[in-house]
């Protein structure tokens, strides 16, 4: 199911009860995670043009993550329009619900869910596990 995306205009009502639009930007990965927790979601999915989360990432000797638990990575330490607030989405979905939640390319979703593919933000993880 895909339930948000980016876009819209940001409003806010005023005390006569008119709308009135306002800068902002309401992060669709931060969104997702929440409606997902609403929704009592078995599992958090952000499918990206990525196969993985990598640390190091366009950096000689990068490595593909397989499994983390939800403190294992510093969300700041990836790039913040990018893989930061993804991962912490998934952090944050994972420690609220006690579920996991996964990164990974649209093309591989079902083997994402599976856990054969992506980067799994997994409470039950003890380390940071590579993908070889």
């Amino acid at each position: 199911m895909i339930c948000t995306g980016g876009g819209g205009i940001p409003v806010v009502r005023k005390a006569d009860h008119s709308l009135v639009g306002i800068e902002a930007v309401i992060d669709k990965d931060l969104a997702s995670a929440l409606l997902a927790r609403q929704l009592d979601a078995d599992m958090l999915v952000m499918l990206t043009d990525v196969d993985s989360v990598y640390e190091g990432f366009g950096k000689p000797g990068a490595r593909s993550i397989a499994r983390v638990a939800p403190a294992g990575l510093a969300p700041s330490l990836f790039a913040a329009g990018s893989m930061g607030p993804k991962l912490q989405a998934a952090s944050e979905f994972a420690s609220a619900t006690g579920r996991p939640a996964a990164i990974g390319r649209l093309e591989d979703a079902a083997a994402i869910v599976k856990g054969e593919k992506g980067t799994r933000i997994d409470p039950g993880a003890s380390a940071v596990e590579y993908r070889v």
